[in-house]
């Protein structure tokens, strides 16, 4: 078995298919790199807000996730792409990277 690094990408406001894409990648077998929080969840009740300054580091970080990953699977619920999500699809594309999605994508 050839174990891959997948980068999971989406919109954090999924948390459901997001804990479900992790659990279904880690029992092929494959590594997932995402988001440290999802601060768009509501965890415990409690929501979790982020500065601008703080966007950019995680922007930075997960664009160094997707630097180590083999490929990027995004994480697109009724299809949705979000703008911070399109900006790491690109990113995945100029470096490389195999792209594949959660949904289908006309």
């Amino acid at each position: 078995m050839k174990t891959k690094v997948i980068c999971l990408c989406g919109s954090t406001r999924f948390y459901k298919e997001w804990q479900e894409t992790i659990w279904k990648e880690t029992m092929k077998g494959n590594i997932t790199l995402q988001v440290s929080f999802h601060p768009d969840s509501n965890i415990h009740s409690q929501r979790i807000g982020i500065t601008p300054e703080q966007k950019l580091i995680l922007n930075e970080l997960h664009q160094k996730k997707i630097d180590l990953s083999d490929e990027i699977l995004v994480i697109n619920v009724n299809g949705y792409i979000g703008e911070s999500t399109r900006n790491e699809i690109d990113y995945a594309l100029e470096h490389g990277k195999i792209v594949n999605y959660l949904e289908s994508i006309l």
